[in-house]
């Protein structure tokens, strides 16, 4: 395949919290054949509850269930599993996740998603207001993953510079959605190239 697929997941917003590693099990399952890597996702601000997931005791048995999920739908190969983190989540609960990442052998972290920390009403702010937060946020997590774990940095990243900012800060590759949305098609290609000349 010449271009790398990754799937997102997460719980549905019904599935009760006690039933939410079947949910991420079987959403792993499902799509492991058909991508390159699966990321956990307990950090949306759109599904009740969900951030809730974060803590290393509720993240636990989701991110075993994923991973058994993973070896049930793509059996001939080792799935790369990355969990994707919010970016208010106190300093010490993101280093409490990174150690979990580490002992359970994921293959990195995710940071960050949306932010709640605003008063704009319910819902994640993305976009330019989270960059700040973000760099922080990747920062602190590259000092703890070990160095065969790969780090994809996000949030806030609306230029060539952001995009360098957040590998400067650690990550090792970087995505952006908000950015996407307000320049067009083109724009992922620009920033691609802008790297690739930096």
């Amino acid at each position: 395949r010449a271009t790398v697929v990754g799937a997102n997941i997460g719980k549905n917003k019904l599935t009760p919290e006690a039933d939410a590693p079947a949910d991420y099990e079987y959403c792993a399952r499902v799509l492991a054949h058909w991508v390159d890597f699966v990321v956990v996702n307990v950090s949306s601000p759109n599904t009740p509850g969900l951030r809730d997931l974060q803590s290393v005791d509720h993240l636990r048995p989701i991110l075993q269930a994923a991973r058994r999920g993973c070896e049930a739908g793509a059996p001939d190969r080792v799935m790369p599993l990355f969990v994707k983190i919010a970016p208010d989540l106190a300093d010490e609960d993101i280093v409490a996740v990174v150690e979990l990442t580490k002992e359970l052998g994921l293959a990195g972290v995710v940071a960050t998603n949306t932010t709640i920390n605003h008063d704009l009403g319910e819902g994640g702010v993305s976009g330019a207001p989270l960059l700040s937060r973000a760099l922080e946020v990747v920062s602190l997590v590259a000092r703890h993953l070990n160095d065969e774990q790969i780090l994809i940095g996000t949030g806030g990243i609306s230029s060539p510079e952001d995009a360098l900012r957040m590998i400067g800060a650690g990550a090792d590759l970087v995505e952006a959605f908000s950015a996407f949305i307000f320049e067009g098609p083109s724009w992922p290609g620009e920033v691609s190239r802008a790297l690739q000349r930096a």
